[in-house]
């Protein structure tokens, strides 16, 4: 058999896309997932956090399918009984440089359709009795999932429309013929007349493997959490952030409140030595030769050492990490937090130092190849996946593949 589709991936934006690939017209499609189960990395060690769309650049990829994709997310899944709570976020600002930045996040969140409200220092307390600062935003459409269970919505709706997801496949070659593409993986041979690679901490190898040249390279940032002791979980209400640093991609520790009840603290930023390396000792040579070769990797590393510098020492101190959260919450004691999981996250990197900020999807000859979707790409799913598919279908339709 020749599918239609091969879909490489089953985390959340590779079901997503083959879901919307199923509903736009009659294919054959195959998802295949490296791993023994879907959502095996990003989406399932995801933070569960439904994002509003504040910090990026309107206009840019991010800001219009997170916006879009917010939405469609809610509604699926209301629709698929998924739980979600739209309960807001308080983003603090605790001295008057970060009042400038926090000026200019509430500008960015306006121009990208959102109701945010400022509150006055007098004011942070309604919405976060514990809460330290001198003014704050709050953003009421943000809530938060669970993105396995959405995940796993994902892939019975696949089902339905009869599609394939073959776990335990992991790719080990792809052959181009002039009519179609031979994908091999552990056991199994697909033929196809499209792929769709959607392979996050994988994307730019498996664009490699494909005959794809990338023009980034994944490095991964691992993201380690505390969560408050379940007698103290009382202290956070919902979502309390920091103003992010606009020079740094990454949003800082922060409190998260789960769908589960559960209260995490965290992510620090630290580089993985493993791609999928959930813990400080994850160690795999090949990963950390492929970072260490790239000069991109130490272009960036020299403009940002300090920082680095003190998100490791955050990742082997408890009191670090602690004293980091502490200037939110002034009531956190440092024996109210106990370790939690970890995430990785699949960041590009170009070749002059530069964290893609964007997604970047690009289009090959009979292939489309997602090779950034860092967050909020869950947020996005659905709108990242019906995007996908569209220029799927667009080669599709013109005879290309």
């Amino acid at each position: 058999m020749i599918y239609d589709i091969a879909v490489i991936g089953g985390g959340i934006v590779g079901l997503a896309t083959a879901m919307a690939l199923l509903e736009a017209g009659d294919l054959s499609l195959v998802v295949l997932e490296a791993e023994e189960h879907i959502a095996a990395h990003q989406t399932g060690h995801n933070s569960g956090v439904i994002h509003s769309g504040l910090y990026y650049r309107p206009g840019s990829l991010k800001a219009t399918l997170c916006t879009e994709g917010r939405e469609r997310l809610y509604a699926f899944c209301a629709q698929n009984e998924v739980p979600t709570d739209r309960c807001g976020k308080l983003v603090v600002a605790l001295d008057e440089r970060e009042v400038v930045r926090l000026d200019a996040l509430e500008e960015r969140g306006r121009a990208n359709g959102l109701q945010v409200r400022r509150v006055p220092a007098g004011g942070l307390r309604e919405y976060e009795p514990n809460v330290a600062g001198i003014a704050g935003l709050w953003v009421p459409e943000t809530g938060i999932v669970d993105y396995k269970q959405v995940a796993e919505a994902y892939a019975r709706r696949i089902i339905a429309l009869g599609g394939q997801i073959l776990t335990g496949c992991k790719l080990t070659n792809c052959r181009r013929l002039p009519d179609r593409i031979v994908l091999e993986a552990e056991g199994v041979e697909i033929s196809c007349n499209h792929v769709v690679a959607c392979a996050g901490l994988q994307a730019d190898r498996v664009a490699e493997m494909c005959g794809v040249q990338p023009g980034v390279r994944i490095v991964p940032f691992r993201g380690e959490y505390y969560a408050l002791r379940p007698e103290r979980k009382a202290l956070v209400r919902n979502l309390i952030y920091p103003v992010p640093d606009p020079d740094f991609p990454f949003l800082g520790v922060h409190f998260t409140r789960r769908i589960s009840g559960e209260v995490e603290a965290g992510p620090n930023a630290v580089l993985a030595f493993k791609r999928e390396g959930y813990s400080k000792f994850s160690l795999d040579l090949r990963d950390t030769w492929n970072t260490a070769t790239y000069a991109g990797f130490w272009t960036l590393a020299r403009r940002y050492w300090r920082t680095g510098a003190g998100e490791f020492h955050r990742s082997y101190s408890k009191y670090a990490f602690w004293r980091a959260l502490k200037r939110l919450l002034p009531a956190l004691e440092v024996d109210d937090l106990e370790p939690a999981g970890a995430g990785v996250r699949a960041q590009a990197l170009s070749v002059d130092g530069k964290l893609v900020d964007d997604f970047n999807i690009v289009s090959a000859y009979r292939m489309t190849h997602v090779l950034n979707a860092p967050s909020p790409a869950a947020t996005a799913s659905l709108s990242i996946g019906e995007y996908v598919a569209r220029l799927a279908l667009e080669q599709i339709q013109f005879g290309r593949g």
